[in-house]
């Protein structure tokens, strides 16, 4: 089944076009990541899926029903965003409750649902304190856990870990991946985050300047990338671009090459003129000239070169 459909969805303010045709589905129990740079319309699209901004033009259909019409309230959807958007004046239980109560279910199945998710997220030991008595991590988890709560049909998850800090970020997008496989939830995920693109997704959207500009899984977008924007975005380090030609016919090409796909080879028939070494422990980064064009190579293990030293180099063979 088809947890959401979007068909030519535009979004406009005022003579500002910023959602060009967005066509999309989601299968039930996907994860989904829409990544891009700053500006390029993800959140606004996660907004126009949630009906906290109206679609210009287009059809959204969630769970097969079109809500183009329909409030947030009545979408079902459940949002988490990257301020948390946490009662102060409500401990955990209170927050987590809230929407429910609103909705009128009974003591019994509030209950049950709070028990349930406080279980999954560790959050059975704060259930009585206020926002303010948590740290930033325990706060992200109770507004998920307000999300699970009310077993939406589609969780929005916009930039949820952008206000931590990054051994955090790490722990905390690894407990979200065990959620989604735990609830076999249908989840959107919006980031500008590569490398948590690529950790989270079962496929990812990469969205530039309100366009899409590819839909695929991780390694299928790593591996076999539309263009020169999608090669370049994703991948830490980022993919060398170099001026080529093809032999035969002496045409300018621009020659990809990943910075893993460069070796060290003293009988190599190119050598970079070393700027900067950085060294992570579990490999080597150099980063310097070739032909006046900054190249970057990353080298598996511990490597010594200094600045301004010029190391050979070839191709890995795959």
């Amino acid at each position: 089944m088809t947890a959401l459909s979007l068909r030519g969805v535009c979004k406009a303010f005022g003579e500002v076009q910023v959602l060009h045709d967005i066509d999309l589905d989601v299968q039930e129990g996907e994860l989904v990541v829409f990544v891009g740079p700053s500006g390029c319309g993800k959140s606004t699209l996660l907004r126009v899926i949630a009906g906290l901004e109206e679609a210009t033009s287009g059809d959204l259909h969630i769970a097969g029903k079109r809500v183009n019409d329909s409030p947030p309230s009545k979408r079902g959807i459940a949002m988490v965003f990257q301020s948390y958007a946490l009662y102060p004046h409500l401990d955990v239980r209170g927050n987590m409750t809230l929407a429910l109560k609103q909705e009128r279910r009974s003591k019994a199945e509030i209950a049950t649902r709070v028990e349930k998710a406080s279980q999954m997220l560790d959050l059975e030991p704060y259930l009585a304190r206020y926002p303010s008595e948590l740290s930033g991590g325990q706060r992200q988890r109770v507004a998920i856990g307000r999300a699970i709560v009310r077993e939406p049909e589609l969780f929005l998850f916009d930039e949820p870990l952008s206000n931590l800090d990054a051994a955090l970020r790490m722990n905390t997008r690894v407990e979200i991946a065990n959620l989604h496989r735990q609830l076999g939830a249908s989840m959107i995920y919006v980031t500008h985050d590569q490398t948590e693109a690529m950790t989270l997704a079962d496929r990812i959207v990469v969205l530039r300047s309100g366009y899409v500009e590819q839909i695929g899984t991780p390694m299928d977008l790593y591996n076999d990338p539309a263009n020169r924007f999608v090669a370049g975005f994703l991948g830490a380090p980022s993919m060398n671009f170099l001026p080529a030609a093809l032999v035969e016919e002496g045409d300018p090409r621009v020659l990809g090459i990943r910075p893993e796909g460069l070796r060290l080879d003293p009988a190599g028939p190119r050598s970079i003129a070393v700027e900067h070494v950085a060294r992570l422990g579990g490999d080597t980064t150099l980063i310097g000239q070739v032909d006046g064009h900054q190249v970057t190579a990353r080298l598996f293990g511990q490597f010594e070169a200094k600045a301004r030293e010029k190391i050979n180099f070839g191709f890995a063979s795959n």
